[in-house]
């Protein structure tokens, strides 16, 4: 049997009131070059008899995350390029047609993802200037915030021999902290068209999860940890300085609202990872 050039993967758990969407998306894509491929993160709900009517690729797993899920995923992949579909958003219908038009003319890049509409109800919304999507080097703006949106992007599979898969220890933040890997390796292209929905605002999506920079603080710690040898001065200088007010503002959340475990376990992480030798050169630079 002919491999498919791109594998599409998209996790779930839970979410069978509104997955159809997001698998007819991929089956009616232009591009016909592909597999789809759902990983159920151990559903309870009706997720097994709704995708029995799609010809696709379904894999069922125990509850483990969705860094699990999606490592399942790109495990199972066949295709030379991955593209990944959150359980709540859609494809338009040229998406991944668009995306290989763009490595035919740009065979440098291994990466590209593309804008896309936000929908938070049925209300659409205008994304903040912050919010801009990262295109070419990306390292200053990618230890802030998430700006790769990972139901955007279509990445050639070699990426993950590159840079590792997505951190399981992460319940939420992993694609942050995957990408923050990434920003160190690789430029980001960007098609400015908007060829994904992204549907927002139900209490069921990671997002809405509390206390998010107790994990973002965690990811740059670990990312000056294990890649100092790849860090230039000036991007130890950022992670430092963003690492430092991430770590303060979950630190004062944390006391005010009694998490003292959490707060004092990634103060000593804190700690530990910069040093005081560290921790001097930057205040040296008055950060």
């Amino acid at each position: 049997m002919k491999r498919p050039l791109i594998s599409v993967i998209i996790p779930t758990y839970n979410r069978a009131y509104i997955l159809s969407k997001a698998i007819e998306s991929v089956l009616n894509q232009t591009f016909k070059d592909l597999e789809l491929i759902v990983v159920d993160d151990g559903s309870t709900d009706e997720t097994p008899y709704l995708v029995s009517k799609y010809p696709i690729i379904y894999v069922r797993k125990p509850h483990r995350g969705v860094s699990h899920t999606r490592n399942v995923g790109v495990l199972k992949a066949k295709g030379d390029f991955i593209a990944f579909l959150d359980s709540d958003d859609a494809f338009v219908e040229n998406k991944l047609e668009k995306q290989i038009e763009f490595f035919e003319k740009n065979p440098d890049y291994k990466i590209v993802q593309t804008e896309e509409l936000w929908y938070k109800g049925d209300k659409k919304i205008t994304p903040k200037k912050i919010h801009q999507k990262a295109e070419g080097w990306f390292f200053d703006r990618a230890i802030k915030l998430c700006v790769v949106s990972i139901s955007t992007v279509l990445i050639k599979k070699e990426v993950f021999f590159e840079v590792g898969l997505f951190d399981e220890d992460f319940p939420v933040c992993e694609d942050y902290e995957f990408w923050l890997r990434v920003s160190l390796k690789l430029p980001v292209g960007l098609i400015k068209e908007y060829l994904v929905v992204k549907s927002g605002g139900r209490p069921d999506q990671l997002s809405a999860m509390k206390g998010l920079d107790y994990y973002r603080t965690l990811a740059l710690l670990k990312l000056f940890k294990n890649y100092q040898k790849d860090l230039k001065l000036e991007q130890k200088i950022m992670l430092y300085a963003e690492a430092k007010r991430k770590f303060e503002i979950f630190y004062r959340g944390a006391l005010k609202h009694g998490n003292l475990e959490k707060a004092f376990k990634l103060k000593k992480l804190f700690e530990e990872t910069f040093g005081e030798s560290v921790v001097s050169v930057f205040k040296s630079l008055k950060l």
